[in-house]
């Protein structure tokens, strides 16, 4: 009787094994897609409040919506991102802050956690998406890192299309600009209360149903910064990090520190080493910060879709969605939630 009992055990479990093998195979078992965005951490004036929150919620729901098509977690933080490049309320793409040339330089970097592959491009001045130039250094060219001529040269050879230089320069940038040169705060990625332009770095962390992460961050930079400098955001590891096998990190803030500290990476590392996204955002923020006195900000999903989010600015705009819910804040400690319907 014992061996007919073990007998039917063992069979019911083969058939629950292979039903279980055809859900997976069939999608049914797929991990639950989610994004999160950042607009930026810094200064961020109480005028440019609703324009930041309008920026990521669109954002963020561009990619979305690419996860829900099926798309892949690199496309969908490229289409976020790309949003974010085109409104003027954030410092990247069109609205990037100048150098003390009065021009606009952008950088850009995007990382695929499966295979750890990466592309990133700098000193971009003539296109209006660098996201999506660096997506195709990722997936098209035998380097990781393109800048100045050579990043122009390899867009052309890709198709893109130069625009007028002048047209990527806004008002809120031009003022920007002044500011420092009467006053000379260096090291604004957000314009000040005084002038009202309220820009922002931009990055996004993604997930897919195939449990795939990628990450993209894009930025103008530094208003007043030296003809030629490169920060965080196209460096991997500092702007920007995704790991399949751990999670993904945007970042946003003071460049040069976070550049310094390896923000990215060292979120991943603590994550790597147990904490929770959350935890890990917020004690690698806050090392920076005491570490070298200047502020920062970071967006961060698990392997698992756990998201942390932490900054040590006065403010920094951020979005994700989740479970049916659109979530964002700029506030500390605040977290609003709309019910979103796809």
């Amino acid at each position: 009787m014992v061996d007919l009992l073990l007998e039917l055990f063992r069979q019911n479990m083969y058939f629950v094994t292979l039903w279980t093998a055809l859900l997976l195979i069939n999608g049914y078992f797929a991990m639950e897609p989610v994004i999160i965005v950042h607009g930026g951490a810094g200064d961020i004036p109480q005028s440019r409040v609703k324009g930041k929150f309008d920026g990521v919620k669109v954002a963020v729901i561009a990619g979305h919506k690419v996860l829900l098509q099926g798309g892949s977690a690199l496309d969908a933080v490229e289409a976020a991102v790309v949003s974010m490049e085109e409104d003027e309320n954030f410092n990247a793409g069109y609205g990037s802050v100048l150098n003390l040339r009065g021009e606009v330089a952008m950088e850009a970097s995007i990382m695929r956690g499966e295979d750890l592959n990466s592309g990133a491009v700098t000193l971009v001045k003539e296109f209006r998406n660098p996201i999506s130039i660096a997506h195709k250094v990722l997936t098209d060219s035998p380097h990781s890192f393109l800048g100045g001529e050579g990043a122009k040269l390899f867009a052309l050879e890709k198709g893109f299309s130069t625009v007028p230089p002048e047209s990527l320069i806004s008002e809120n940038a031009k003022n920007a600009l002044e500011e420092f040169l009467q006053h000379g705060e260096f090291g604004r990625t957000e314009i000040g209360v005084k002038n009202e332009g309220g820009v922002g770095t931009v990055g996004a962390v993604a997930i897919d149903k195939h449990g795939h992460i990628a990450v993209a961050t894009s930025t103008g930079g530094m208003s007043g910064k030296a003809v030629g400098r490169i920060g965080d955001t196209p460096l991997i590891g500092s702007g920007t990090y995704a790991d399949d096998n751990v999670g993904g990190v945007s970042t946003t803030g003071h460049g040069e520190s976070i550049l310094k500290y390896c923000l990215a990476h060292s979120i991943i590392k603590l994550m790597e080493n147990g904490s929770d996204a959350n935890t890990a955002t917020k004690e690698a923020v806050t090392g920076m910060t005491n570490r070298l006195n200047n502020t920062a900000g970071a967006i961060t999903l698990s392997k698992n879709g756990d998201v942390g989010i932490y900054f040590s600015s006065t403010r920094m705009s951020w979005a994700y969605i989740k479970e049916n819910k659109l979530f964002y804040g700029i506030e500390h400690n605040e977290v609003i939630a709309d019910d979103y319907a796809p």
